[in-house]
């Protein structure tokens, strides 16, 4: 129970945010403004250049320091955003089932993408009551002049991107009342139009929709003894918009204009370990988390969701602080009980194959539990950044995983049972990729040239 929990404490990572397009408005191509891509996917809008990683590797651009974290960085409009944690006091266990007591501050600070140069910093103190308490799991949003960003205790800050200047903030859980998740607030907020989707937690304020450019709340919907660490997505289907949330008992649909539920269908993950967003292709879609998945059919008028499948944790796939890709009645993702990435079949669950030489760089079946690889969906290929630092390219299909290149970009600096790992999402921006770990922010050239 101990080691699963320990291995399962990785879910803080979840900067971690929602899956599916989530802002109404169309984004710039070559920006990546938020946590999983321009549309929260995995998705690359465009080329990103490079389709294999030479053996030479990739050019280092810049580098600077940053403090701990879970939360992986953004670019905007020429700028890049990343938060941390400067630690003041206090030891790092990363005991699962203690809450290590921290004093420090949270941070949010800006870089000039092309160069690295450092803009501006905004830092607010904040004491740390959590099991890996290495910084913040949500990476910040940026959108229309403002990042957001939601600190591990619960602190949702609103910045002017220009100076980081304080537009609003809030406390949820103090606001809220609501218990603080033992990993930390992970579920990145979501912009809708003017609203900004958030997890609170508290009597019938599990969810909160938020003015986006005030902060003050326009709907609460739902109750939970838990928020889990999901975060909010909005899906289409059957012309209609649906805002979807899974907190540890249930996967609620609701109506993202007032609250109001649509359906629910229960699916209770190991741990509490909602993490992952659901994912939908057609009417499929797919819900994944610690000792359980499963697969909806979706119908419309009204909008209902029926279980078509449903997997053990030794088949189908199970996530935990990474998320998958469905891609031609297929889906690809890290398993966190074998650690190998696995490819699904859709209709059924069945596995095709798994390999665990993206997650650990063995050339074997099985890796380590909860080893972690993020994926990142190009044109006719894929990116992979490994936990153990390493930045990959390669073919994916439901025949084999085919290894195109492979470069270390960054050390591992977190730790769990027993070995160093890399937790954080990546970015990829103006053919340009960007990676954090507790110790710096890194920038490489991605394309052959970059823009």
């Amino acid at each position: 129970m101990i080691l699963q929990n320990c291995l399962s404490a990785k879910l803080v990572l979840l900067l971690t945010g929602a899956v599916l397009v989530n802002f109404l408005s169309p984004l710039r191509g070559q920006d990546w403004p938020q946590w999983n891509g321009p549309n929260r996917n995995g998705e690359l809008l465009d080329s990103a250049g490079l389709q294999a990683i030479p053996k030479e590797g990739l050019k280092l651009l810049w580098k600077q320091p940053v403090g701990y974290g879970y939360s992986g960085p953004v670019v905007a409009n020429g700028r890049t955003f990343v938060s941390d944690y400067q630690k003041e006091s206090g030891g790092i266990t990363n005991n699962p089932g203690t809450r290590d007591r921290l004093t420090g501050k949270e941070r949010i600070v800006c870089f000039d993408s092309k160069t690295g140069e450092s803009l501006w910093a905004r830092a607010y103190d904040r004491k740390y009551a959590l099991s890996y308490p290495g910084g913040p799991r949500a990476t910040p949003v940026v959108v229309d002049g403002m990042v957001i960003s939601l600190g591990a205790e619960g602190d949702l800050v609103c910045l002017n991107v220009e100076d980081g200047g304080i537009v609003w903030q809030r406390q949820l859980a103090e606001e809220y009342k609501s218990e603080k998740p033992i990993w930390g607030h992970a579920a990145v907020p979501l912009p809708i139009g003017d609203q900004l989707i958030c997890l609170a937690g508290g009597p019938g304020s599990l969810v909160v929709s938020l003015d986006r450019k005030t902060g003050k709340e326009r709907w609460r919907a739902l109750s939970g003894k838990e928020i889990g660490y999901c975060p909010p997505t909005l899906i289409q289907h059957g012309g209609v918009s649906q805002l979807l949330i899974w907190d540890p008992l249930f996967v609620s649909s609701l109506d993202p204009t007032d609250g109001k539920v649509l359906w629910q269908q229960p699916l209770k993950p190991d741990y509490g370990m909602s993490v992952a967003p659901p994912i939908l292709s057609g009417d499929q879609l797919f819900v994944s988390g610690e000792g359980t998945s499963a697969m909806f059919r979706l119908s419309s008028n009204p909008p209902q969701a029926q279980l078509k499948w449903q997997g053990a944790p030794k088949t189908s796939l199970g996530l935990s602080n990474t998320t998958a890709i469905f891609d031609n009645g297929y889906i690809y993702g890290a398993d966190y009980q074998s650690g190998a990435l696995v490819c699904v079949r859709a209709v059924d669950g069945v596995r095709m194959w798994q390999t665990a030489i993206p997650t650990t760089g063995v050339d074997r079946e099985r890796g380590l539990s909860n080893a972690a690889a993020y994926l990142i969906k190009s044109k006719g290929f894929y990116y992979i950044l490994s936990e153990t630092g390493d930045f990959l390219s390669a073919k994916l299909s439901p025949e084999k995983y085919e290894e195109t290149g492979r470069f270390h970009v960054i050390d591992p600096t977190n730790t769990s049972s027993g070995r160093n790992a890399l937790w954080t999402y990546p970015a990829i921006a103006d053919g340009r990729l960007y990676v954090r770990n507790d110790q710096e922010l890194r920038c490489y050239q991605l394309a052959g040239k970059a823009f």
